[in-house]
């Protein structure tokens, strides 16, 4: 074995090429959300594995975002270490090593310590900025994602993928002409980039140019292959958004059944994004039959997870609407999280009255559910998500104002949203409806003629 380097032109200690072959599948796996970013493992199967291959293989498993994640990691650590000793890593690789401990002791600040050191060593490090990243954008802390990314556009200059990276970033910031220009760079870079497609999608959202997103995302669709189970759903999750605001419900609907549930049903992000789907088809009246029956026994394997809160309000609230105990289990965790001794006020503050009005919400306790929400919706930036997932909650809260007739406030709610997406259905149904309540036939039909356009 001799030192190497991956594609990316970072060096490698003690590496043979089979392992830089799955060290690449890795990386590129990674930031391109693909499926061979599972090959680690293969490699990691030897007796005497490099450093990073072991490091690799421990945060695949972090990755699941699952309850436990850090006890299966943990060997791979120990893996890392001998690898340590029986090689002179680099300094970078040594921190990689670092960011593997931090993980699994749940250190995240030194955690993203490690990961800022290892980009001060290695701009062309794409993984360890990815990470960062992930972590950040699990904390609702935007800026932190674009700090890394420009720092490394200015010291590397334009790198594969790094455009769908800054687009994502720039984008939760809303800073939507910068995200647009950086995702069509990175697609310039790589014309199938899944990211800077899914950041664009975003920026589309925000605009309310769905027709535009509709065209492009359906385009870019037959391209899909080869990613990883969270994207593919995701990508699809969004064109069922489209779909939705134009009132093609039974489209989105078909898409939740083809494309979002219909993937892997053990990992969390292709639990939710069913959750939110779901949630928001019978939220405009569609009925979805048994799917949140058949949701539920994959949720409820959850009924302890407290690892993200984002994740788990959502899992709460498919348990709730499944009809399912474990939502009060669910709830229970997510209270003694939020009460542990210096717990992450997120927890406290956001996660709990928002887990606590969501579940109200599938209960149809609907004014219980007002109340709870309105605490907790204005809270929500460090829950984790973007912004457009965690609309779903701000979705919640307006349909639950409908329903207890709190028709003033979601009267207001619904007008900015028709400010960024003047003919969405769904808007305007609503706005139909309320206006003919409020004694206010003109605007009623004037929703009813833009529903028509």
């Amino acid at each position: 074995m001799t030192d190497a380097r991956d594609f990316l032109g970072n060096p490698v200690t003690g590496a043979s090429a089979e392992d830089i072959a799955a060290i690449d599948h890795f990386i590129g796996g990674l930031i391109a959300y693909e499926t061979r970013i599972v090959r680690i493992l293969d490699a990691a199967k030897g007796e005497a594995v490099p450093v990073l291959v072991a490091v690799f293989a421990g945060i695949l498993h972090l990755l699941a975002e699952t309850t436990g994640q850090e006890a299966t990691a943990r060997p791979w650590l120990e893996r890392a270490r001998d690898a340590a000793e029986r090689t002179a890593p680099t300094p970078r690789e040594a921190q990689w090593i670092a960011v593997l401990d931090h993980w699994c002791a749940k250190n995240i600040d030194s955690t993203l310590a490690a990961l800022d050191s290892i980009l001060d060593l290695a701009p062309h490090d794409l993984a360890a900025l990815k990470l960062l990243q992930y972590h950040h954008f699990n904390r609702g802390d935007f800026p932190e994602m674009l700090r890394p990314a420009l720092a490394v556009q200015h010291r590397a200059g334009d790198l594969p993928y790094l455009g769908g990276m800054l687009a994502f970033a720039f984008e939760q910031l809303h800073l939507l002409d910068e995200a647009e220009r950086a995702a069509n760079r990175g697609l310039e870079l790589v014309p199938t980039d899944p990211w800077a497609q899914h950041a664009l999608a975003h920026v589309w959202l925000t605009r309310g140019s769905i027709d535009r997103g509709l065209t492009a995302l359906e385009a870019w669709s037959p391209g899909w292959t080869g990613l990883n189970s969270f994207m593919i759903t995701h990508l699809w999750w969004h064109l069922a958004v489209f779909h939705i605001a134009r009132g093609a419900y039974a489209k989105a609907l078909a898409i939740h059944d083809a494309h979002v549930w219909a993937h892997d049903r053990s990992y969390s992000q292709d639990q939710v994004g069913a959750v939110s789907l779901l949630a928001r088809l019978e939220m405009v009246g569609v009925d979805v039959g048994d799917r949140w029956t058949e949701l539920a026994p994959w949720l409820a394997t959850r009924a302890q997870d407290t690892t993200l809160p984002f994740l788990s309000v959502q899992y709460a609230y498919g348990l709730a609407r499944a009809g399912r105990n474990e939502a009060d289990a669910l709830l229970a965790a997510i209270a003694t999280r939020a009460l542990a001794p210096r717990a992450d006020r997120v927890w406290a503050e956001a996660a709990l009255p928002l887990a606590e009005g969501l579940i109200a919400h599938a209960r149809g306790l609907y004014p219980r559910a007002v109340r709870l929400l309105s605490e907790a919706v204005p809270r929500l930036a460090h829950l984790g998500g973007s912004h457009a997932q965690r609309d779903l909650f701000a979705l919640i809260l307006l349909d639950a104002q409908i329903r207890s007739d709190v028709l003033g406030d979601a009267q207001q709610a619904l007008e900015l949203r028709r400010s960024h997406d003047p003919l969405s259905v769904p808007v305007n149904t609503a706005l139909a409806w309320i206006y003919d309540a409020l004694g206010l036939p003109e605007q009623g039909a004037d929703a009813r003629a833009r529903i028509a356009a």
